[in-house]
């Protein structure tokens, strides 16, 4: 079993007794349309976000590009430095406490340039409140001398229906 779908079920079994559980149970088997040369860029993607769920953010923040730009919830942040200053610590406390499940992801790549497409569904815990969003995730990523590093995240969800 992959990585994510091995993830993808211990997070629905770990939520099982939650709230939100239902909603997690509800995602099936992610669709994944992955071409065989972006296999390795999304597994960088993969690296990331295992990295934030850990609290790893120096990982985190060196599968950066020092140029790289992040777009969420209407804002951007325009190098790695500035994503460090202003809500990289906020991703990963949030990555700690809720869990993610891939619905749908799909992989290209041309040259040197990859892009990563997910859909999924996050459930966790916003102060006191349960939360559940459906999410979508692009990041682009550049193969250079170091392998391969994301150059551009762009993150928006919305809440997720009940279920």
């Amino acid at each position: 079993m992959s990585r994510p779908l091995l993830a993808a079920a211990a997070a629905a079994l770990l939520l099982s007794a939650s709230p939100v559980g239902a909603l997690a149970q509800a995602v099936p088997d992610p669709v994944v349309d992955m071409a065989t040369r972006a296999q390795a860029a999304a597994s960088v993607v993969d690296a990331f976000h295992g990295a934030l769920d850990a609290g790893q953010t120096d990982v985190a923040l060196a599968l950066l590009a020092e140029d790289a730009m992040v777009f969420e919830e209407g804002g951007a942040e325009r190098s790695r430095a500035e994503y460090a200053s202003h809500h990289l610590e906020a991703d990963a406390a949030y990555a700690a406490v809720s869990e993610s499940t891939m619905s749908r992801r799909m992989g290209r790549m041309s040259g040197d340039i990859a892009w990563i497409m997910s859909e999924g569904r996050t459930v966790g815990q916003a102060g006191n409140s349960a939360t559940a969003r459906v999410t979508v995730e692009t990041m682009i990523l550049r193969h250079g001398p170091d392998g391969w590093r994301i150059q551009h995240i762009h993150w928006s969800s919305q809440a997720a229906p009940s279920a």
